[in-house]
Formats: C-alpha cells, structure tokens, sequence
C-alpha cells in the first residue's frame, strides 16, 4: 500500500516509517499541514495523522479534507495523537477519522490497523482480497491462484495489490506509478508495464485487463 504518513515527531515518524516500509508498504512522511494537503492531492491506500502539527491541528484539516472533492477524500485516516480522553476521541472520529490510536503504541498493532481501515474503505470485509482465481493476503504477504502460492518480487506484489485494493475499477499508469514508488522513487519509463507482464506470466494472462488509453482493471 501507499501511505501518507503525517508526523512531525522525527524519532517516531522515522521509526513508523522504517517499519511500515520493511513490510513493503511504500511511505510518503510529511511533517506539516501544509505539506499533508499538497500530497493528499496523489493517490494514496491510508493516511496516518498526527494531531497537533506546528501549522496547525491534524483534525481540523481532516474536516477540510472530508468537506472538498480531492482524490484522497475518501482514504481512510489513521488518527495518531497522545491525547486519550473520551472527548477527544469522539471529535477525531466525528471529524472523519477512521480509526484512532492512542501514543505510544506498538508499531504492530499500528500496522494491523492499517490493514483494517485500508480492508473497510475497500469495501472487503474478508481480509483476503480476492478476483477471479486471485488471491492476496495482506497480513501474510501471501499470493495464491486457484489455491496455489505464487512468489511474486516486492514490486509485483505491491502493484498487484493495488490493482486488487480497486478491483473493478480502471487504475491509470500515472496512478500506479505514484502508488508503488511515492514521491522519491525513480521509475523507469517502462517499469509498469515490465511489472504487469510478469504479473499475468504468474497469474494468468486473464487476471489483468488492459483499457486502451485509460489503464488496468483488475475484475470486481
């Protein structure tokens, strides 16, 4: 998944960070409400969201964010604050928020949530995600087709799974570039279309479907 992580604690947003990559999830950190409102104009799976920021609070942008048409509007926020009164945490999940999570936390169970508020907005309560003879496992990193387990590199699991996370949908290129390798990562001019060939010599040729001049769908 691609995540918007906005904290501006440096030891804790490097550590979160750190972690959420080593699970293969690709990271976009910001540590500012500015900063959160330029990137959420890019496609992203989740976004994990500070409270107080220095420009401002994480909560009120939350209700902006909510309030206008962006192409985030709709990704589930991960609320990430200290505070832990009741009150408080009725006015995070009132103002949008999805989820909320008190600090310190495990960065295990953060991970867990992620998958969750990210399974929800999908609209798949199940935790496999699942097309046709597909078969993906978020908590296990696991691949299966027709049952069977399939090894696919980091890159393709990544792109199969955001093809799968919008199953039934046509995903562009420019999106799924964005979606697999974020703000910092270099992509090759034909690393997409690399990445989908090898996907359907594991999967099937079928699996995959090409929309002339718009992008790929995977079934519903």
């Amino acid at each position: 998944m691609r995540l918007l992580l906005v904290e501006d604690d440096l030891t804790l947003g490097d550590a979160v960070r750190s972690y959420l990559q080593s699970l293969g999830h690709v990271v976009d950190w910001v540590t500012r409400v500015t900063e959160a409102r330029a990137a959420a104009l890019e496609p992203f799976d989740a976004i994990l969201l500070d409270w107080k920021l220095p420009d401002g609070s994480g909560v009120d942008w939350l209700r902006e964010l909510r309030a206008k048409p962006a192409t985030n509007q709709r990704a589930p926020v991960l609320l990430l604050t200290a505070r832990d009164r009741l009150d408080d945490r009725v006015e995070g999940l009132d103002a949008g928020a999805d989820d909320y999570l008190v600090k310190p936390f495990e960065l295990a169970e953060l991970a867990a949530r992620v998958r969750a508020v990210a399974r929800r907005a999908s609209g798949a309560p199940q935790s496999l995600l699942v097309a046709g003879r597909v078969a993906l496992d978020p908590a296990a990193r696991r691949v299966t087709v027709d049952g069977r387990p399939v090894d696919l590199t980091a890159r393709e699991y990544a792109l199969l799974e955001a093809l799968l996370r919008r199953a039934g949908r046509i995903v562009s290129r420019a999106d799924l570039e964005q979606l697999l390798y974020g703000y910092d990562g270099e992509i090759a001019s034909n690393a997409i279309e690399v990445h989908l060939s090898s996907l359907r010599r594991k999967l099937g040729r079928d699996a995959i479907e090409t929309v002339r001049g718009m992008g790929y769908r995977m079934p519903a």
